[in-house]
């Protein structure tokens, strides 16, 4: 008599139109067919977005696997592994039976393994004459052979996926640090955005599109999100780019001797420009900065800018502001003035360098009324700066949009 191979789940468990559907492709494997089984579980973890199954129930699968004997799987064997749940939890690395049991049922419901129940529901095998298995009750690997093929496609598909997300990433920090930095550049030199325009009025207006499309992005943006953001980028940056062009065009910058002294003067070869904001909820990706040492030569953005943002420094220097040096001596004085105590300025230049804190001085100051306690709001941003969640830029670009109201609502 022919051994009948059991269709339907055990107990309670239901069977569904899938789990039909599973067997007929199981059945249907031809006998000449040969898999590595530990190829196809590779590709099932590269597929694993595509196959909706969870870590969890791939460990139990690599467990499941390990049950069967040989590393080739064919078409004519026999697939069906019987281990118990103990043996099983400790293939799975400890895992309690109540978990097993959920992840397994997610193997066969999305038709990677097919359960194979007996009579009684335990797993075992019976045995002919000869010593050999003639009938096994457990879960049965049929499915990784005949679908191989398939899980091939979509680990590939996953990948490409991942690899244009990437793509499409890189292109987006690409464009924002050249968006930025060419922000700067327009805003030291005092390059119009058009005719007749004052050049860092307009430079803040072209700023503020500038962080609207990268603080729309979603945090878990799609391929089709990032993409559309990476054009709005590019077409940004090649905005920005032509009119830093045609400002070269129509001005002789080498014609002036001065003014190309004061461009060295304020050069550096390791700029800290931070005018783009960062991806909204990506303070877990930033790297703690480690302590760092006061730094007597650090000019962090264009001495133009900060002006620009913060002109009422000016009034309390001696000679007016010319250099990076004449803002940190008018700094120290000021940050007296405003009440801030010497350890807290110490600790701020330690922390953000000399010149990033003069900076905020010069800010503190622009500000006026509107901070209550000066040498508290500068322990506030030390802290911040501390854990790597401090940026300079959004505070000037701030402070030149609020220069613009004022000169508007004049």
């Amino acid at each position: 008599m022919e051994p009948y191979q059991s269709t339907t789940p055990f107990g309670r468990r239901s069977l569904t139109l899938a789990h039909v559907s599973t067997q007929i492709v199981a059945s249907s494997r031809p006998p000449e067919k040969v898999v590595h089984k530990w190829k196809v579980f590779q590709a099932i973890c590269r597929a694993r977005p595509s196959l909706g199954v969870t870590e969890r129930a791939l460990s139990v699968l690599n467990a499941l696997l390990t049950f069967h004997p040989e590393t080739a799987l064919t078409g004519e064997d026999d697939l069906v592994v019987f281990p118990s749940n103990q043996l099983l939890s400790l293939r799975a690395h400890g895992m309690p039976a109540s978990t097993l049991r959920r992840h397994l049922a997610v193997l066969v419901d999305t038709g990677l393994v097919i359960r194979r129940d007996s009579p009684n529901g335990k797993r075992y095998a019976r045995k002919g004459a000869s010593g050999e298995i003639e009938l096994a009750f457990g879960f049965d690997l049929s499915p990784l052979v005949v679908r191989s093929e398939e899980f091939e496609s979509l680990a590939a598909a996953v990948e490409a996926e991942a690899r244009a997300v990437k793509l499409a990433r890189e292109r987006i920090t690409l464009c924002r640090r050249d968006i930025a930095k060419m922000i700067a550049t327009g805003i030291e030199e005092s390059v119009p955005t058009r005719r007749g325009g004052q050049g860092p009025a307009d430079w803040a207006q072209v700023h503020a599109g500038f962080r609207s499309i990268v603080e729309g992005i979603p945090r878990t943006a799609t391929r089709a999100q990032l993409e559309a953001a990476a054009e709005e980028l590019s077409q940004l940056a090649d905005d920005v780019l032509n009119l830093l062009e045609s400002h070269i065009k129509t001005h002789d910058v080498s014609a002036n001797e001065s003014r190309n002294e004061r461009h060295i003067q304020n050069s550096n070869p390791d700029p800290l420009i931070d005018l783009e904001p960062g991806f909204r909820g990506s303070r877990a990706a930033r790297a703690v900065p480690e302590p760092q040492t006061p730094r007597t030569a650090e000019t962090a953005y264009p001495l133009g800018m900060v002006m620009n943002a913060c002109p009422d420094i000016a009034d309390y220097a001696k000679g007016g502001i010319s250099n990076w040096r004449d803002l940190l001596a008018t700094a120290a004085v000021v940050r007296s003035m405003l009440g801030i105590s010497p350890s807290a300025w110490e600790e701020a230049q330690a922390v953000m360098g000399e010149m990033q804190a003069a900076v905020v001085v010069a800010c503190i100051l622009q500000r006026g009324a509107a901070i209550r306690s000066a040498g508290g709001y500068l322990r506030g941003l030390t802290e911040r700066a501390k854990v790597g969640e401090f940026s300079l830029g959004p505070i000037l670009m701030s402070q030149i949009n609020a220069q613009l109201r004022t000169k508007r609502s004049a």
